[in-house]
């Protein structure tokens, strides 16, 4: 199914034709003050002018995905890159086997989509919401012009891209582990880099991201069994937590584990 049969979008900035929805007797709007903050938050447009961040704000179109819902389908090419404003998505790839791996998480202000457009393959991993989620989405064209008219567009790009395959390279790492506990604790490691918060007077770090076991499973080529006897022997020993929100906290222990 194409893309731009799917989708119903709006210009940023415009009025969407059925993006209000009552609740309590109140609209709940949504984007409709994206702005050049939003966007100067993003990673990819980040080093950009006000007068830049116009321009980009004009080939942005908005589209919202409830929770479970496919954004990008594996092996569907892709005319748009996704860049996700508020919401999060996991990035599924589907072995010989069958077994859904996750091999990422995108959080608000993570793009993806852009590979399909700067080699013309297919799309390569499955992306699904896993809360409600508003994109922003930009068409090949609009993409391509980015590039050529703003060059720290095409800078943070070659950053940005640099830096996930050297975290692709840790995930490599990672499943080239024998030891399951090792596995875990790199996750974790690796998740903390992006969604760790450190908490007051040293108590550690904590996951901002909620990650139930069949998650943290999926990403280390583990069983959700597996997963569950390594954190409750990390949560017994004090080396982990997990608090009422779910979130896990890493103690200062916890780099220390050995195995």
């Amino acid at each position: 199914m194409g893309y731009t049969r799917m989708m119903t979008h709006y210009r940023a900035g415009q009025q969407p034709q059925h993006s209000a929805v009552k609740r309590s007797g109140k609209k709940r709007v949504v984007k409709e003050s994206f702005n050049n903050g939003s966007l100067s938050k993003i990673d990819l447009f980040s080093s950009l002018s006000a007068e830049e961040l116009h321009q980009v704000r004009g080939k942005i179109l908005i589209k919202k995905f409830k929770k479970n819902e496919i954004i990008l389908h594996e092996e569907n090419t892709s005319e748009f890159m996704y860049i996700i404003l508020e919401g999060e998505a996991k990035v599924i790839q589907v072995t010989g086997e069958g077994k859904g791996i996750i091999v990422t998480m995108h959080k608000a202000g993570d793009f993806f989509g852009e590979l399909s457009l700067i080699d013309g393959q297919t799309a390569p991993a499955t992306v699904t919401a896993t809360r409600d989620s508003v994109t922003a989405i930009i068409s090949r064209k609009d993409f391509y012009d980015l590039l050529f008219d703003q060059k720290k567009v095409m800078e943070n790009l070659l950053h940005i891209l640099s830096l996930r395959l050297r975290e692709a390279w840790k995930r490599i790492q990672l499943l080239n582990f024998n030891n399951a506990s090792q596995r875990v604790k790199m996750l974790l490691l690796m998740l903390s880099e992006t969604y760790g918060m450190k908490t007051p007077k040293g108590k550690g770090t904590v996951l901002n991201i909620k990650l139930i076991h069949q998650d943290i499973a999926d990403m280390t080529g583990l069983t959700r069994e597996t997963v569950t006897r390594v954190l409750d022997k990390w949560q017994k020993s004090g080396e982990i937590q997990i608090l009422k929100n779910k979130y896990i906290q890493l103690r200062p222990e916890f780099e220390s584990i050995s195995f």
